[in-house]
């Protein structure tokens, strides 16, 4: 249940509300992008507050940091922007810090950059380090970082920002995307804001700011006047009221749900940033552990997107995919990291979902329940799955519906899962396979 005077009061574990598979299963595709059979009951059995602060501990990944860092030397060396998706899906999968993944996946959605223009694969690994290294952090200083970022300004045709010419590119998706919204600032506050931008240049792949070319005028930006510098005109669009009401309705979408949001919800959420100085991780804790994260006005609200999707089954089955060929299928889903579609970022929701795509998602689970048949030994899917001959058929199914479904499919749906796969014998890796595209087909099952 939700509290109506404040949704995001923390949720417990009770008699009516367990922690369970179901849940743990919740919190890792939102937080992460899944876990394994194993894995998922050991966060079970170690309990709910052990399992959220685990998501918030960064440390421990040094040894996977070593093991990608030669793979980022070759891709900037080799200036291979098509390469950039494979390197990241394979963090994706491998990354110790699912959390830190996830929402460093978020902020890329949010300051859309992609490789397709900026043509510049070091260019877009620093951006992603930086996205990387604040995600959790003070958002303000992640916006003034991506205010100097090569990339950024390459992709919004802002690398040379001068007195006498000043570009609003930027000036107009730092108000209307990256802080405040749509309605929240004037045609007039943009010119202005852009003349505080002026001399911020790109030379030699590095930002500049080239004093000769800054607008040293009086500004009036957002009702305030002064000699502003792009530095301080950032403050000053963060210090408006719309902005932490932006910040935290963006990680709702995100984290909770693809259904409209009411400004009455996000209030608490945007005291806790201003609270906190726009810090990302205490808000985020506040969300994941919120009574509203865990109803039914979140679980099962949000489409799986084809990245979610991808690596999710990737996890879950411990596959060791093809990471050129998964990029070939994800840019036919319409997500491919690196490269958005425009400076909005993927619209997501229900847009995921149509005719065609539902068969490529199909098809992309067909190619990883095949690839996951092919394994044996401890890799098995049918030992992974705990599926035995002597197990009882509903009880197997009833495991997976609660590892891959945040909303359960209709009963009569299951029953006639149970009766196809009962006539079948024993438990291999085919007709596990089988069962698992035939969940897949169940519509439930692309629901997050």
């Amino acid at each position: 249940m939700i509290d109506s005077n404040d949704p995001w009061v923390p949720w417990e574990p009770n008699e009516k509300e367990p922690w369970d598979l179901l849940r743990a299963a919740h919190l890792v595709r939102r937080a992460g992008f899944a876990v394994t059979f194993q894995e998922l009951d050991a966060l079970v059995a170690q309990g709910y507050e052990r399992t959220v602060d685990q998501l918030f501990q960064l440390g421990g990944r040094e040894d996977f940091e070593i093991e990608m860092a030669p793979i980022e030397q070759t891709i900037g060396s080799q200036q291979d922007p098509a390469a950039l998706a494979s390197w990241w899906l394979l963090r994706m999968v491998g990354s110790p810090c699912q959390l830190l993944e996830k929402i460093t996946f978020f902020w890329h959605g949010h300051f859309a950059t992609s490789a397709d223009k900026v043509a510049d694969a070091k260019a877009m690994l620093a951006q992603n380090r930086v996205l990387r290294a604040n995600a959790l952090g003070s958002f303000e200083t992640l916006l003034q970082l991506i205010s100097r970022d090569v990339a950024m300004l390459t992709y919004l045709d802002s690398t040379e920002n001068r007195k006498t010419r000043p570009n609003e590119n930027y000036a107009r998706e730092l108000m209307e995307l990256f802080c405040l919204g749509p309605g929240n600032y004037t045609e007039g506050d943009i010119k202005e804001l852009a003349r505080c931008f002026t001399g911020w240049e790109v030379r030699q792949n590095r930002f500049q700011f080239n004093k000769h070319q800054h607008d040293t005028g009086i500004k009036s930006l957002l009702g305030r006047s002064g000699h502003f510098s792009g530095e301080e005109a950032v403050r000053i669009v963060l210090e408006q009221p719309a902005a932490a009401t932006f910040i935290a309705g963006k990680l709702v979408r995100f984290f909770c749900t693809d259904n409209e949001l009411d400004a009455e919800l996000l209030k608490p959420l945007a005291g806790k940033l201003r609270e906190n100085d726009f810090a990302i991780a205490p808000v985020l804790r506040k969300i994941l552990t919120s009574r509203y994260f865990w109803s039914d006005r979140s679980m099962g609200q949000k489409v799986r997107s084809p990245v979610e999707l991808a690596i999710g089954m990737i996890r879950t089955l411990g596959l060791s995919t093809n990471m050129y060929e998964l990029r070939r299928r994800l840019s036919a889903l319409g997500q491919l990291p690196m490269f958005p579609p425009n400076v909005k970022g993927w619209e997501g929701g229900r847009t995921w979902i149509n005719a065609a795509t539902f068969v490529e998602r199909i098809n992309l689970v067909v190619q990883m329940a095949n690839e996951a048949a092919n394994q044996s030994g401890h890799r098995s899917i049918a030992r992974m799955l705990v599926f035995s001959a002597g197990g009882q058929l509903s009880q197997q199914i009833d495991r997976l519906v609660d590892h891959f479904f945040a909303v359960r499919p209709p009963e009569a749906t299951l029953e006639r899962l149970v009766e196809s796969f009962r006539r079948q014998s024993g438990g291999t890796n085919e007709q596990v396979k089988e069962l698992l595209v035939a969940l897949a087909a169940i519509p439930e099952f692309h629901l997050i």
